[in-house]
C-alpha cells in the first residue's frame, strides 16, 4: 500500500497534537480575575514551598501573626517538614500547595518563607485545581518563581509581600490590608524618615528616566526572574510594569541577570521599570575600577528610553509594599511612587 507522505506529516501532527493534548498538558489560563478579599475571620492557609523552618517557636511566632491579623491560620500537613536545605521533598512541598488551593475552607494562602526551592515544584502544581479556586497568595523572595507562574498557568492576582514569618511592621500590615482586606487602590510612596539629618538619607529614590506610565504590575526577585527565562512559567511581559529587587547579589551579578532580561526581549516590552531595594549588594571587597549598582541599573535602564527609578520601598527589608500582580497600575517615576488603578480583589 502506497502511503503519501502528506498523509504520513498529517498523521504524525495529529498523534503530537493528541499527545500535547494529554492530561499533563496545561490548558490555556482563563481570562484574568480576581480572588474574593480577606475579611476577619477567615482561614489563611501556611505553606512552605522552599526552604525550611522546623523550629516549633518560630512557627507558633508565625500563627500568632496571622491570629493578630484577625484571621485563622492552617497550616499544610508538612509545614514542619525538612529535606536538606529544602521544607520537604519537591512531592511534599507541592502537595501542600495544592491541598491549600483545593481546601474550600481557605480563603489565602501565605508562605511562610522564601528561600529556594519553589522552582522545582512547578510542573508538580494541579493548576486545573488552581485556576478553579482563585486564592491570594501572599510572599515574596523565592515566592516569585509562584507568582509568576501563577500569572502566566493561572491567571488570577497574587501579591508580592511579606512572608507570613516577615517582621510586619505598621507600613507592612497597612499596605497589605488596604490591598487585600479593604480592597483599596493606594498609591506607594516611600515613608518619610524622621534622621536628625538636613536631607534624607535612606527611602531615597534615584530617577533614570522621568515619566508617568501606566501596565499591569509583574515582576518580583531578578534572581528568580531570571532563572525562569526561557520555562514556561514566565508571563507575557508586554505592556507591563516590571518591578523587581534583590539580596546579597555583587553589581555585577545584578548586570549579568539585567543583561540577560535585556537579551531574552523582557527589558524590551515593558512600559516601565521599578527597581526596589537590594539588601547587602554591595561589590563585597576591594572593586577598583569596579560599577556600583546604581551605575549598573543607569547603564540598563536609562537606554530603554522609559519611566525607570530605584528605591522603592519593596524587598528583604523590614517594611514594604504589597504589590498585586496583574493589576492595572500606574508609576511616577519621578515621584517614586507606585498607584494602584484597580482593586487586587473582589
Amino acid at each position: 500500500m502506497r502511503i503519501d507522505r502528506r498523509d504520513m506529516v498529517g498523521s504524525m501532527l495529529a498523534g503530537m497534537g493528541a499527545m500535547l493534548a494529554g492530561p499533563q498538558a496545561l490548558a490555556a489560563p482563563a481570562p484574568w480575575v480576581k480572588p474574593p478579599r480577606l475579611r476577619a475571620g477567615d482561614t489563611v492557609g501556611l505553606i512552605e514551598p522552599a526552604g525550611f523552618t522546623d523550629d516549633g517557636f518560630d512557627l507558633d511566632l508565625v500563627k500568632d501573626t496571622i491570629t493578630a491579623m484577625g484571621l485563622k491560620p492552617k497550616a499544610a500537613p508538612h509545614l514542619a517538614g525538612r529535606y536538606g536545605y529544602l521544607a520537604g521533598t519537591d512531592k511534599d512541598r507541592a502537595a501542600d500547595v495544592n491541598a491549600m488551593f483545593a481546601d474550600p475552607d481557605v480563603r489565602a494562602v501565605f508562605a511562610v518563607r522564601g528561600g529556594w526551592g519553589c522552582a522545582r515544584i512547578l510542573p508538580l502544581l494541579d493548576f486545573a485545581t488552581i485556576r478553579k479556586n482563585p486564592k491570594l497568595l501572599v510572599g515574596f523572595s523565592d515566592i516569585t518563581a509562584l507568582h509568576l507562574a501563577f500569572a502566566a498557568k493561572a491567571g488570577f492576582t497574587t501579591i508580592h509581600g511579606p512572608n507570613a514569618a516577615s517582621s510586619w511592621g505598621q507600613y507592612s500590615w497597612d499596605a497589605f490590608r488596604a490591598v487585600a482586606l479593604d480592597g483599596a487602590t493606594p498609591t506607594f510612596a516611600n515613608p518619610v524618615s524622621h534622621e536628625d539629618r538636613l536631607v534624607q538619607r535612606t527611602g531615597r529614590i534615584r530617577t533614570f528616566r522621568p515619566g508617568v506610565a501606566r501596565g499591569r504590575l509583574l515582576g518580583g526577585n531578578l534572581t528568580v526572574l531570571a532563572a525562569l527565562i526561557g520555562t514556561n512559567w514566565l508571563p507575557d511581559f508586554d505592556g507591563a510594569l516590571l518591578f523587581i529587587e534583590d539580596v546579597s547579589e555583587q553589581p555585577y551579578r545584578i548586570d549579568r541577570m539585567l543583561t540577560q532580561l535585556s537579551l531574552a526581549g523582557v527589558l524590551g516590552k515593558v512600559k516601565g521599570v521599578i527597581f526596589g531595594q537590594c539588601t547587602d549588594c554591595g561589590p563585597g571587597g576591594p572593586s577598583y575600577g569596579g560599577f556600583t549598582l546604581s551605575q549598573v541599573l543607569q547603564q540598563h535602564l536609562e537606554p530603554l528610553g522609559i519611566p525607570a527609578f530605584q528605591g522603592a520601598q519593596f524587598g528583604h527589608v523590614a517594611n514594604q509594599y504589597s504589590l498585586p500582580l496583574g493589576i492595572e497600575a500606574e508609576m511616577d517615576a519621578a515621584a517614586g511612587t507606585v498607584r494602584l488603578l484597580e482593586s487586587a480583589v473582589r
